[in-house]
């Protein structure tokens, strides 16, 4: 009995082992994990010799589409015509041929449900004309800044603030009050795809660390935090307009960083949000302008981000308290 041996290259790929039909021996097919060491597979000819059958066409690992036609050809007898009827060879591969078909299927539903790649990269980094940006885009949108608790709570009773959508999948900071759990619509609606696809692929939950402000609030910020911005001006803090929410990185694994990374910056090409990471408050500063409505909860990045030349470091930073910065 003779063996052949298969080239080492397709080791790595898991592999659809079938037997070929022969008389009194039961079909069967069955998905195996490819290993480490060679395969042999009986001689084709060797196994015709004992079947009394055409040579058969092995199933190759990897194989797809192809696997059914392969068994079929394996059983039929040579010169059999299509108009011929089925041969008690055939009859017995038909199981064998539904189970591979099986296995492909499963293997192909468990590739696109768990072959994800996050793509490395650096860190989102907030500048002055990020700021300004901000400070525009919000006025275009027709915000104005609330100024201080009274009107913070009129526009929440006319429903112009709506509360931090709280979930399984988003928790909110329990050191805010809760007036100030609260944001614009369509920075909710945000909130709300973001922690799903988040949690979706993580199993935790998301925190929002800070909301709505108003200018009296930010002006006794700027007394105690010097990472704080301007409470009126052109480079004021977004905050003030309740679209703004800051999202906490605390106990986020570097992996998380990447996707979060990765997700707000194809949003932030699209002009739908701007994202700065803060280091101070140790959080992901984000603005979500009106435009945002209509993204989907399922956006992904349409492009292919650059990883960056080397390993990011991560700065350590201590727990901060709700304040913020930005």
């Amino acid at each position: 009995m003779a063996y052949h041996r298969i080239h080492p290259r397709i080791m790595a790929e898991p592999r659809v082992v079938s037997a070929v039909a022969r008389p009194g021996a039961q079909i069967a097919a069955r998905e195996e994990p490819a290993t480490a060491t060679s395969v042999f597979t009986e001689d084709s000819e060797t196994a015709a010799a004992r079947s009394g059958t055409a040579p058969p066409t092995l199933t190759q690992p990897g194989a797809t589409a192809d696997s059914a036609d392969s068994l079929k050809s394996a059983a039929e007898p040579a010169g059999s015509d299509a108009g011929e009827q089925s041969t008690p060879t055939e009859a017995a591969v038909a199981p064998a041929v539904k189970a591979v078909d099986h296995s492909i299927a499963t293997e192909t539903s468990a590739l696109s449900l768990h072959s994800v790649r996050i793509v490395p990269m650096a860190p989102l980094r907030g500048s002055l004309e990020s700021l300004e940006r901000q400070n525009a885009k919000t006025q275009d949108d027709g915000l104005e800044r609330i100024l201080d608790d009274n009107d913070l709570n009129d526009r929440i009773q006319r429903g112009m603030l709506v509360p931090v959508p709280v979930s399984a999948a988003l928790n909110v900071n329990t050191d805010l009050p809760e007036n100030r759990r609260y944001c614009r619509p369509w920075t909710a609606t945000f909130l709300t795809d973001l922690a799903r696809a988040h949690e979706s692929m993580f199993h935790h939950p998301l925190e929002v660390s800070s909301a709505v402000r108003t200018v009296a609030y930010q002006k006794r910020l700027m007394e105690i935090n010097g990472n704080a911005a301007q409470a009126e001006g052109d480079i004021a803090s977004p905050h003030l307009t309740g679209a703004t929410i800051d999202i906490a990185k605390q106990g986020l694994t570097r992996r998380e960083l990447y996707w979060m990374r990765n997700r707000l910056n194809a949003l932030q090409d699209q002009g739908k949000i701007d994202v700065e990471e803060e280091f101070h408050q140790s959080c992901f500063h984000i603005t979500v302008y009106k435009s945002y409505v209509g993204a989907g909860p399922l956006h992904k990045p349409h492009h292919r981000v650059v990883a960056p030349a080397g390993p990011t470091a991560e700065p350590v930073v201590a727990s901060q308290p709700a304040s913020g910065g930005l």
